[in-house]
Order: C-alpha cells, then structure tokens, then sequence
C-alpha cells in the first residue's frame, strides 16, 4: 500500500534515538494500570487531567488545562510566544516553527469493568474499554522521550502533546479542544486508537477514511395506551416500537447505495412496566453511521421519513432527536507515510499491515477538517491469542507492550517530520 521509504545510511535503524529504556516502560504500565483503575467520563476527568499534569511538570514541562476544565496541551522543544506568531502567521523566525501535534483522549465509558485483574476499575459502572487509558499513556511516555530529545537538542521540530477530554460524548470534545486553542500553530496532528484484532507489536494502516461517520438517533414513540385483552381498541405501542426497531434499518438500507454502508443500529429499547398493560410511550435510542460522505449528509431526512413511515403505520406518534456527531477520520497521504515509515524504522516493514475502513466513528475527524493528519490502529492483542475481545465491552484489555510500540512510533514520527512537506 505505501513505498519503502528510502533507506538513509546517516540514520539507520539502529542509530535512531528515542528508544522506550526499561524504566519507562515499566512507569507507563503502572500509570496506565492506575489510569485504568480510576476511569472518569467525558467532561469529567479531572483527576485524570492531574495525573497527566503532574506527570509533565515533574518532567520539567508546562501543560496547560484546557479552558473546559479537563484536558491538557503541553508543547516541547519551543517557546509559547513562538506558537503564536506561527497560529497568526507572522512565524519567520529560526525558532518560530510549526508543530507536529500527538492527540489522546482521555476518558472512560459509562459500563462495568467485568475483568478479574489487579488493576480493574474502582469506579461502579465505568471502564476504559476502549483504551483510552493506553492512548494517553502512549502519547505522555512520547512526550517524557521528547522532552529528554529537546533537552539534548536532537528534536528537529517541536511537537504538541494534546490529551482530549470527552471523545465518547457526541459530537466528541474534539471541538472544545480546537476552541482552546489545541490547533494553534500545528502543521500536523496524529493519533492511534486500540485495535484488539492487530497483534501488538504492530499498527494497521491505510491513506483516506480509516473510521466512519456516527451520529446519535432518539426516538419517542406515543399512544393512548390500553388493556393488552383489546389492542385492536387502541395503539400497540410494544408492537410498533419493535417495528421501528426492526423495519426502520432495513427501509434505510434500502433508500441509499449499498456501498454508502448507512446503517441504524438501536442500543436501547424501553416500553412498558407491567404485563397486561399497554404503554402510552415507548422510547428507543441508537446510532447512524456512514461510511460515505454525501450519504451522511441526506441521512436525517432518509432517517426521520422512515421512522415517521412506521410509526404512523401503526398509529403511533413520533418525536425524533437527531444528533449530528463525528465525520469519518479520513488519513491524508503525506501524514499515513509518516506513520508508516516511522514504524517501519522501529520495527521493520513487516510491522504495518493493511486495514480495513470501519463503522466507528472518532472526534479525531474534526482536527483533520482544519489540519493534515492520520490516525493509525494500535496492535493491542497478545500474539497467538484466539480471543476475540472487542472494543466497548467490560472485559477489554490490551497486551501492555503495546504501549512500548505506540511511544516508539510517535517518537519516531517526531523525529522524522522534517521530511513532511509541509514543514
């Protein structure tokens, strides 16, 4: 998919500083294990926010909390004032140089760690299973290597480290960020996300959308209501919220290009408290994603008209929330050989693999609406393993050398940028 990069015998292999030392990796797996234990939801993550905080300081760095509240941004091998005249366009000094920013999110998901581990949450009912806690600690051991690099003026570009609070909560904190000023004077953003279906030790990669648009669908249904003996006397309202649950996603389907992958998917479905009654309302919730562009656009009116067309099919009224969430990620060219060719100087070719687009959505799209950039998928499963643990489940966990293989990769990102023609 991408072209070997060029061998370059002043640099090889061997000779490319920024190598995770043993020492670290074992603090990053105690700090990622800790951020583990104690996972915060969007907008919330204040102790999370902290512990990253104190963390940079102890380094000798300055981050600064985002004006949220939560999240931080810390930049490395510049001047603040130098951010400035770039982010306003009046960068032409020697030290005024664009950034190369590395983006985590920070927080955690509203369901229960079922794992039996040391290190399982301490918080009922909230979990990082999506690995947000291995993106930060990825993206703080980068910053600890680069700071150490700047110090000994091997740094040849600064670099941003931006730890965003609020990826899971529609339309994604990614916004607040920009608004904080997380973009000014970046030239280019990259970010990886956990991937328990690539061995650790290795990314997946490709060049154009990666994830998928995502939005957020709630739907109240309401009838008068009845005794379950006469339906015929009133509105079946538990009939006509299955139906939606069921005929909406194939009538959807069926209005766009198969090849557009629109698809509604519900994760809630709530009507009734007793068994001889019928309800006067019904409520059901989900998502809309998209793996096409124009399709996203047309799909709250090819939404709401089928579930309208439903729900008056069986004499329901409807009252739809529609949510517009997150673009697709889409990896710009120049920014995906970044990556590749950075894990390719740590680990070898045979360390990228292909990957597919998916349904995910990710916030991490609305920085590449204002900057070059791309996001790879972080090999986290144990080699050899047959489990099949995915993303968003209580059990979720990660082989932990994979936090060595994402600093790796970031460091080196870092110090090959200056062959990134917009630098």
């Amino acid at each position: 998919m991408y072209p070997a990069a060029a061998p370059d015998p002043t640099d090889p292999q061997d000779l490319l500083p920024g190598a995770l030392s043993e020492a670290l990796h074992t603090e990053l797996i105690a700090f990622r294990r800790d951020l583990h234990m104690h996972p915060e939801l969007g907008n919330q993550e204040f102790r999370t926010t902290e512990t990253i905080r104190s963390r940079l300081e102890a380094a000798g760095l300055r981050p600064r909390v985002l004006t949220v509240g939560t999240g931080l941004i810390c930049d490395i091998g510049t001047d603040p004032a130098d951010i400035t005249r770039v982010a306003i366009g009046q960068g032409d000094g020697p030290d005024a140089r664009p950034l190369l920013a590395l983006r985590a999110d920070i927080d955690a998901l509203p369901i229960p760690d079922t794992k039996t581990v040391a290190y399982r949450s301490t918080v009922p009912d909230r979990a990082h299973a999506c690995g947000h806690d291995v993106h930060t600690t990825v993206v703080l051991g980068a910053g600890l290597v680069l700071a150490d690099l700047a110090r000994r003026g091997q740094l040849p570009y600064p670099v941003r480290l931006l730890f965003q609070p609020a990826e899971e909560v529609l339309p994604g904190g990614a916004p607040d960020a920009i608004e904080s000023g997380a973009l000014d004077g970046v030239a280019r953003i990259l970010a990886v996300h956990c991937d328990p279906r690539v061995d650790a030790g290795r990314i997946g990669l490709r060049t154009g959308p990666i994830t998928s648009a995502c939005d957020r669908l709630e739907v109240a249904l309401d009838g008068p209501g009845g005794h379950t003996a006469r339906p015929h006397l009133t509105t079946d309202l538990v009939t006509a919220a299955a139906r939606v649950a069921v005929d909406v996603p194939a009538l959807v389907a069926r209005r766009v290009d198969a090849r557009s992958g629109l698809a509604v998917t519900w994760g809630r479905l709530d009507a009734g408290h007793a068994c001889n009654v019928i309800p006067q309302h019904a409520e059901l919730s989900g998502t809309v994603r998209c793996l096409d562009l124009d399709a996203w656009r047309r799909a709250p009116d090819l939404v709401h008209a089928a579930i309208d067309e439903i729900a008056t099919l069986h004499g329901a009224k409807s009252q739809i929330t529609y949510v517009r969430g997150v673009p697709p990620v889409v990896n710009e060219a120049t920014s995906a050989q970044l990556l590749h060719d950075a894990m390719t100087a740590r680990c070898g070719p045979t360390a990228v693999e292909s990957t597919e687009q998916s349904l995910g959505g990710e916030d991490f799209s609305w920085y590449l609406e204002r900057v070059p950039g791309a996001m790879a998928r972080l090999g986290v499963r144990v080699p050899g393993s047959n489990d099949r643990l995915d993303l968003h489940r209580g059990d979720f966990d990660v082989d932990e050398s994979a936090i060595r293989t994402g600093v790796e990769l970031f460091t080196a990102a870092a110090l090959l940028s200056g062959a990134a023609p917009v630098f």
